[in-house]
């Protein structure tokens, strides 16, 4: 066990499962030269140039050839960055990476081990176009699998959990995270599972389901609450697709109450899903109507103050916790 930043545990993954399986490969955006904070730094001095694989500025084309190296059995790693760039390769994404195993008889064989790697999140004045958290938008389109790491041992875990699966997986991180510590183990056959949720905090009054660095927020404002005599339960999903439902019903049964934070818009977001299998599987155990923490449906500004006002907060958080207490 050793003390990695989520970049770092990223890149021990890769490295483990290059090292573990000749067909992985990386292919991406600015992988080398790279910062030594990025998940794909020194890749190249160990694997070369065709293992890891610097491409043109053109993500269409990164997540293409991803698409075809996938189809005659390589294990592509696509670095694209941020989700906001990936908005170029969404055909290539979508409809072939996510429909193709289905659209070719899915036992046929086809498999399409793929990575998308992206980076979401705003909270460091990136403006609209460099902000965003598009998690609805993928778990919209079937076919794709979604990890959502919050520390560096789910990072690690997750991510070689992805590298192994035959179905395209989007692997999306916090900005926010990147730099941020936490114990990861050392072992190269350590993998997480899809569809298990974490418990990141137990509590009996009201349950608080959030991803990545809303789970942070979330956490925050327990700690908060926890001076006021309230107890807040906080669960992580981990994976979108699949999502552990089974997992979030069991606390909403125990609580009564629950508050869903999502740093995409409010409208059609994460948020709204997961309040509908609540409703769904668990309606006779809700004792107040289920509280959303989400952007109001705008673009991320730019300027740091309306930023602050568009995006959750512990404040707005706590908020919407206490409103669902009465």
């Amino acid at each position: 066990m050793g003390m990695l930043t989520m970049a770092e545990a990223m890149n021990q993954a890769l490295r483990e499962e290059m090292r573990r399986d000749p067909s992985v490969y990386v292919v991406g955006l600015g992988l080398y030269p790279s910062a030594a904070s990025s998940a794909t730094s020194g890749l190249v001095e160990e694997f070369g140039e065709l293992r890891v694989r610097n491409a043109p500025n053109c993500e269409t084309t990164i997540a293409g050839s991803a698409v075809g190296a996938a189809l005659v059995g390589m294990r592509p790693v696509v670095e694209l960055h941020l989700a906001d760039f990936a908005f170029n390769a969404l055909d290539e994404i979508l409809s072939k990476a996510g429909k193709w195993r289905y659209m070719h008889g899915g036992n046929s064989g086809m498999k399409l081990p793929i990575v998308f790697l992206e980076g979401i999140g705003g909270y460091v004045n990136g403006a609209a176009e460099h902000s965003q958290s598009p998690l609805a938008l993928y778990w919209h389109a079937p076919g794709l699998k979604i990890a959502v790491p919050t520390t560096p041992r789910d990072a690690k875990g997750l991510l070689k959990t992805a590298v192994r699966e035959d179905n395209p997986v989007m692997f999306f991180t916090h900005k926010l995270h990147n730099g941020e510590l936490g114990p990861v183990p050392d072992d190269p056959d350590f993998t997480i599972p899809f569809g298990v949720a974490e418990v990141r905090r137990e509590g009996a009054d009201v349950s608080v389901v959030a991803t990545s660095y809303m789970v942070d927020l979330a956490l925050e404002a327990a700690a908060e609450l926890e001076g006021r005599g309230v107890e807040v339960e906080v669960i992580d999903p981990c994976t979108l697709e699949p999502l552990d439902t089974e997992a979030i019903v069991a606390s909403v049964r125990k609580t009564g109450r629950l508050v869903v934070v999502d740093e995409d818009t409010r409208r059609c977001g994460v948020g709204a899903e997961i309040g509908a299998q609540v409703m769904e599987h668990a309606f006779e155990a809700l004792r107040a109507p289920i509280g959303r923490v989400a952007n109001p449906d705008l673009p991320v500004p730019y300027s740091p103050p309306l930023e602050a006002a568009v995006l959750p907060s512990v404040a707005s958080i706590t908020a919407a916790i206490t409103a669902t207490l009465g």
